[in-house]
């Protein structure tokens, strides 16, 4: 069974990305990265959300396997949003209204959907 740092390897093989880029991206130690395949050891829960960021996955997907797991996988019903983002802006603002307000704003959006087709 593989662990949550052979599939990050993996994924960094998968992309063409080194240690020292991951390393950069994601702010963490190379010499933290390069225990992780030394002693096979996992990340701290506290850099998984960087880590799906820059290697463009899903928790479920880093945590479980199942993106490498070929055809029987279930789709993704999560995504990982950066605050700094204008959709990460959004999804803030989002959450801060009350439930009627955030009917309405649903409401809107579905509306500006359907004059797009």
């Amino acid at each position: 069974m593989k662990t949550v740092s052979d599939r990050i390897f993996e994924l960094l093989k998968e992309r063409k990305m080194s240690q020292k880029e991951f390393s950069k991206k994601t702010g963490i130690a190379e010499s933290t990265i390069s225990d992780w395949k030394k002693k096979r050891t996992n990340p701290v829960s506290d850099k998984i959300l960087i880590i799906c960021e820059v290697l463009n996955v899903t928790p479920y997907d880093l945590l479980s396997g199942a993106e490498h797991m070929g055809s029987r996988s279930r789709s993704a019903d999560t995504y990982v949003i950066s605050k700094g983002t204008e959709i990460g802006t959004l999804v803030e603002i989002y959450q801060k209204l009350e439930p009627d307000m955030q009917k309405r704003a649903m409401g809107y959006l579905e509306a500006l959907k359907d004059l797009e087709k």
